[in-house]
């Protein structure tokens, strides 16, 4: 699957790994849903994607918290472009 399709899908694939299926859930708006997957991946890009939607919800002490787990800096960059990044770093090992 590309990047492309990933953002087009308006039905939530089967065989979509949790992470993606999390920023899937966040690309339509669902952020519980999101955040529900995400908090259950402890793993470093489960830490990222949980950092990123904390971000976007605006808590940004807990977003660091998060981000330090996923060994990464609280980005600069803006969330529609981290949630790129995050898609297209998941893709990239599916």
């Amino acid at each position: 699957m590309t990047f492309t399709e990933l953002k087009l899908l308006t039905e939530l694939p089967k065989n979509l790994s949790p992470l993606l299926q999390a920023m899937w859930h966040d690309h339509h708006g669902n952020w519980e849903a999101s955040h529900n997957i995400a908090q259950e991946i402890n793993a470093r890009n489960g830490s990222w994607v949980h950092a990123y939607l904390h971000r976007k919800e605006g808590d940004q002490s807990n977003a660091m918290y998060w981000y330090h787990l996923a060994g990464k800096n609280m980005p600069s960059i803006t969330v529609e472009k981290e949630w790129e990044e995050i898609v297209e770093t998941l893709l990239e090992k599916e």
